[in-house]
């Protein structure tokens, strides 16, 4: 009987424990996401939003970390990783409309769109502008009067520096109103929510951001003016008008998500393709992202790749329209 019994039970048990270790082949043993900034801001916000996800979703044996690299919007970290830590199979880094745009214009360094893989989107975010609870301007039209009158009325801040995306998105509305961005008042910060705090602290009178952010800051007395998307978003940020329905057709649409280094391969890519399909497509999941004012997007494989290279074209094209990119 005990004989017979355990020949029932030792098959079982192998297949059980084979089963076990290919639902863990390739999975990191401290798996990190990289935030390439200081803590708060949109950056962070990505890696913690895959942090959360996989932890409700129980899709990782240990804990995701979220480390901060900060410096040049990005460049630093994506310099370590195409060069310094190419096959880190447990290191994702967070990126954004803004990497690709700081890729398009050149401020990566020697490295380009190519230099890492691109793993996947998350969702997209959308560009705004926003202001102290008691600031003159009510309206963007309020902004665009003050500009005219004089450019260097109005001190804005923005994460990055003159041709960044923070700098981009007030630059395509002085543009639009006839103000040469070349005037205009604007202070550069690393990125985080610096920008914000200079804001709370009257140190700079309007600050361009996305969506995202604006929801993180909601406690500290921060109005949006305008949303750069096609249509209102819907959530809390609903009584927010579009910069389109204020006179200015300007959309900034900001996808988020996450690249590994270019030398990870085999199980280890495997499992983070295989992982991060299983939470996008997970409708918790996709309240979650909608409940943070980002728009669920999941995009992989060659169409990301593709969608990586349209947005760094189309960026570079911005760029020389501003006089940021050689002819």
């Amino acid at each position: 009987m005990k004989i017979s019994l355990l020949k029932k039970i030792l098959p079982l048990a192998c297949a059980l424990t084979i089963s076990a270790v290919q639902a863990n082949a390739g999975q990191p043993h401290r798996p990190e996401c990289i935030a390439p900034s200081k803590p708060g801001g949109g950056f962070d916000m990505t890696c913690k939003l895959a942090q959360a996800g996989f932890k409700d979703e129980k899709l990782l044996d240990a804990p995701m970390r979220v480390t901060y690299m900060p410096g040049g919007i990005g460049a630093v970290a994506y310099n370590a990783i195409a060069a310094n830590r190419r096959d880190e199979p447990g290191t994702i880094v967070a990126f954004s409309g803004a990497s690709l745009l700081n890729l398009a214009l050149g401020k990566y360094g020697r490295y380009d769109e190519t230099a890492v893989q691109w793993l996947t989107t998350v969702g997209t975010d959308y560009g705004t502008l926003a202001v102290r609870d008691d600031s003159p301007f009510k309206t963007l039209d309020d902004v665009i009067q003050a500009l005219k009158k004089d450019p260097k009325s109005v001190a804005i801040g923005g994460g990055g520096s003159i041709g960044g995306q923070g700098w981009a998105k007030i630059a395509l509305l002085a543009k639009a109103a006839g103000v040469d961005p070349r005037q205009l008042r604007y202070a550069a910060f690393e990125g985080g929510s610096e920008h914000y705090m200079a804001l709370m602290g009257k140190h700079v009178d309007l600050v361009t951001g996305s969506a995202s952010e604006i929801r993180a800051q909601r406690g500290n007395h921060i109005r949006a003016l305008a949303v750069y998307s096609e249509e209102r978003l819907p959530g809390d940020l609903s009584d927010v008008p579009t910069a389109k329905e204020q006179g200015y057709d300007i959309q900034w649409p900001l996808i988020r998500g996450y690249y590994v280094g270019p030398e990870v391969k085999g199980e280890e890519l495997a499992f983070w393709k295989t992982t991060f399909a299983k939470l996008t497509s997970s409708a918790e999941f996709q309240q979650y992202l909608t409940d943070r004012d980002v728009i669920p997007l999941t995009v992989t494989g060659p169409e990301l790749q593709a969608l990586v290279k349209k947005q760094v074209d189309n960026y570079r094209q911005l760029g020389r329209e501003f006089g940021l990119v050689a002819e």
